[in-house]
């Protein structure tokens, strides 16, 4: 017996100025889509973008390499950083 998918779906309630709707319409129509099917896409990319936008941090060439040079020539630790370290490792039983 094949197991059935049950989708679940929740409901989203707009509303709109005619001519913001018609012109939805007339775009869905366009691309053979209905016109749920054409608002539920074209939200979904325009949400994902929103949040790719705040989850992706673009640097400049230049400071991308910055952080090459501070990768592959770290700076000496600090006093405070060795005190740090120690501490860590006696804590956690490492010698």
């Amino acid at each position: 017996m094949a197991e059935e998918t049950q989708q679940t779906t929740a409901r989203l309630e707009a509303r709109l100025p005619n001519e913001v709707h018609a012109l939805l319409k007339r775009a869905a129509e366009i691309e053979g889509r209905t016109l749920t099917d054409f608002v539920v896409s074209a939200a979904r990319e325009a949400a994902c973008r929103t949040i790719e936008g705040m989850e992706i941090i673009r640097l400049s060439v230049q400071d991308q390499q910055q952080i090459a040079e501070a990768l592959l020539n770290p700076p000496e630790p600090t006093p405070a950083l060795k005190k740090a370290f120690q501490q860590r490792r006696e804590l956690l039983g490492l010698g």
